[in-house]
């Protein structure tokens, strides 16, 4: 057979490509070890994820690309949840235990939905939690060596019925940031990432014992985040040129880029004008229309010693959203346990930045696994032949937007000026955050009156790729999206259609068709031999223009639009078929060579649907009888012929086999209409 009829022509692109890193780091954010996965973490942020490693897998090599995850086994939230449920008889064991029971859950559903970690770790526990305290002190140890540290000596809050410190969420008051509206602040951040200092919280109470509880002073470290001010401000600058990064992203770290500021209600104005003096120097804005007026201060130490003076004198104020020392350290006793610096014993590292350096903790876990040197992890994280991808919600660009860059940056040798990144130094991450995923049009979260579905749940009615190809197309990277599934939906009406299974049609209905009608057609006419015939130049010059769409819409993590390249691409394949494809034909060779053009398509879509719909897509390579080379985007444009000998057989197709397909729940049962 010549290479001609086994290779198809003009492979090659003559019109510029996205560019893709040597190797590539993917993580996305960690769910807390206190629960099972709700449908936000998989259909939020898990799959965007997942479908973006695996594309980059097939696109610059599986070996070139680690993808890590796992589960936040730290923190007040998991205490207390572990202690409720206790207290309550649902749970017997210890806090350990109660982690790694649900780490087994969230392992077991990602697994499920055909989410493909390298790694699915846990930060507290097996060789990940060894490897995790060996990075947090290696990390902060040398922050503290670099001057990056500050100690800093705040108010805590404490519970005089129960005689303890309040951690995290073990305390619950109002936000008081301005313009924030959570009614569930904790300690010093609410649930919308907002950070604040402890005192500033409104009406605090105790989840303990629902007293109000009083401050005591502790001592932790903090790192010097409002240092790099102006560094976050030019990263910030270089985002808004490039088209792979979404705008909520930089657009919600500049909110954060602005002097300290405090918003006082126009009913304290007079008695506000009889205390400035005693306050320091600031800026008084003049804002006439607004219902509280704006003051603003040069430092963030001036602006916390205004906030004392307007407490004493019970003037109600709200904090502008700024950079603050950024905390490390704290008292809870379930943490890992925190260097110790300058006498300072007894601590534990919050939760928040050891997670946001678990990522290269777990990098590192799974070199080990694989027997290679866990220095290595400086190969993924520290060059700039790569990149690091870091998949998260909005709430949390806060965290991962502002404090971790600017502590890598930190990490660097630093010079007066705080340098940005240089080859072999940590690399900033490119950071993919979605918008929310709504339910049933509301903000769902499992600790809001609003109870999502957990992730497992949604399998009782729906296969794992009708939703990730639902939530895939929702656009969650320009705005927030509800998510509307009829079977948990009590206003849907029986004559309704499921937006789910509607967005699944395209799979289980069309492109199933294709490569059914395909196979059958292959074994009437041909015993199941593909035919040896390159496609023909049309079909060619349609999946070069489909690839590169596709391609450069991946390249900016749009996937919804990369869903409707496929779509596009599908349907007109199925067109054709219906034209031109029929077993009866008494033309034999006008049947292979359109057998060999629809097998070409079925290819083309294959290999574009194989990072959003994974195990229809395997099956179809298991089929077609060909190794995991078909994947490969260095030969992406070459037929199936490409990869097999002469006389290729594909594997039997038995009738009414189904490569994609609609949940069992879906179709009618025994007794009804259909």
């Amino acid at each position: 057979m010549s290479d001609k009829n086994r290779s198809a022509d003009g492979k090659k692109f003559e019109i510029p490509r996205p560019e893709f890193p040597k190797r590539a780091v993917i993580t996305g954010g960690m769910p807390y070890g206190n629960k099972e996965l709700h449908f936000g973490h998989v259909g939020g942020m898990f799959v965007f994820a997942d479908t973006f490693a695996r594309f980059m897998r097939d696109r610059i090599g599986s070996e070139n690309v680690i993808f890590v995850g796992g589960t936040d086994c730290y923190g007040s939230p998991i205490a207390e949840g572990w202690r409720q449920k206790v207290e309550r008889g649902e749970f017997e064991g210890t806090l350990e235990e109660f982690v790694q029971r649900n780490h087994d859950k969230q392992e077991q559903t990602l697994k499920d939905y055909g989410i493909s970690p390298n790694l699915f770790a846990a930060s507290g526990l097996g060789r990940s939690k060894e490897i995790h305290a060996e990075v947090t002190d290696w990390f902060i140890s040398s922050l503290y060596k670099k001057g990056q540290l500050r100690r800093i000596s705040t108010m805590q809050f404490f519970d005089e019925k129960a005689g303890v410190f309040l951690n995290g969420r073990q305390v619950i008051g109002k936000c008081p940031v301005e313009g924030c509206t959570s009614e569930k602040g904790y300690a010093d951040e609410c649930d919308l990432g907002h950070q604040y200092m402890p005192e500033n919280l409104i009406d605090p109470v105790s989840t303990l014992t629902g007293e109000t509880p009083t401050m005591k002073p502790v001592t932790n470290w903090y790192f010097r985040l409002p240092d790099y001010e102006k560094l976050l401000q030019e990263w910030v600058e270089e985002m808004k040129k490039r088209k792979d990064i979404r705008p909520v992203v930089w657009k919600t770290i500049g909110e954060f880029l602005k002097p300290p500021v405090i918003y006082v209600k126009r009913e304290f104005e007079e008695k506000y004008f009889t205390l400035k003096d005693s306050m320091p120097a600031h800026e008084y804005l003049e804002e006439p229309k607004k219902p509280s007026f704006t003051i603003q201060f040069s430092t963030l130490s001036d602006c916390d010693e205004a906030c004392r003076v307007l407490t004493s004198n019970g003037i109600r104020y709200r904090t502008g959203k700024t950079l603050v020392p950024f905390r490390l350290t704290g008292n809870i006793e379930w943490g890992v346990p925190a260097p110790v610096m300058e006498g300072e014993e007894g601590l534990t590292v919050w939760v928040w930045p050891e997670s946001l350096w678990a990522p290269v903790s777990f990098t590192q876990t799974y070199l080990e696994m694989q027997g290679r040197d866990r220095e290595e992890w400086r190969d993924y994280w520290c060059s700039k032949d790569s990149t690091v991808y870091q998949f998260i919600g909005q709430d949390n660009i806060y965290f991962y937007g502002i404090a971790e860059p600017a502590m890598w940056i930190a990490q660097q040798e630093t010079d007066e000026k705080h340098s940005a990144p240089a080859d072999g130094e940590w690399q900033l991450p490119v950071i993919v955050a979605n918008h929310h995923i709504l339910f049933l049009d509301k903000k769902a979260s499992s600790s809001g009156a609003v109870k999502p579905p957990m992730a497992d749940d949604l399998l009782h009615y729906y296969t794992p790729e009708q939703l990730r190809m639902h939530w895939l197309g929702l656009g969650l990277g320009q705005r927030s999206v509800s998510f509307m599934p009829k079977p948990f939906n009590p206003d849907a009406k029986p004559e309704d259609a499921d937006p789910v299974v509607k967005d699944g049609l395209l799979l289980s209905n069309v492109y199933n068709r294709m490569i059914r009608t395909a196979f059958y057609t292959t074994q009437k006419a041909f015993d199941g031999i593909l035919p040896d015939l390159a496609p023909e130049e049309k079909f060619l010059e349609d999946a070069k223009k489909s690839v590169l769409e596709y391609e450069r819409h991946m390249s900016k993590f749009a996937f919804h639009q990369c869903t409707y390249v496929l779509d596009s691409y599908i349907r007109n394949g199925s067109k054709y078929m219906a034209k031109t494809v029929n077993a009866d034909n008494e033309d034999k060779q006008q049947l292979a060579q359109a057998l060999a053009n629809l097998f070409y398509m079925i290819r083309i879509a294959g290999v574009l649907l194989h990072p959003m719909a994974p195990f229809g897509t395997e099956k179809l390579r298991e089929y077609l009888e060909v190794d995991e080379r078909i994947w490969s985007w260095d030969t992406i444009l070459e037929p199936i012929n490409y990869f097999t000998g002469a006389n290729h057989k594909l594997k039997f197709l038995p009738p009414r086999t189904d490569f994609f397909t609609r949940h069992e729940s879906q179709f009618a049962q025994p007794g009804e209409d259909e």
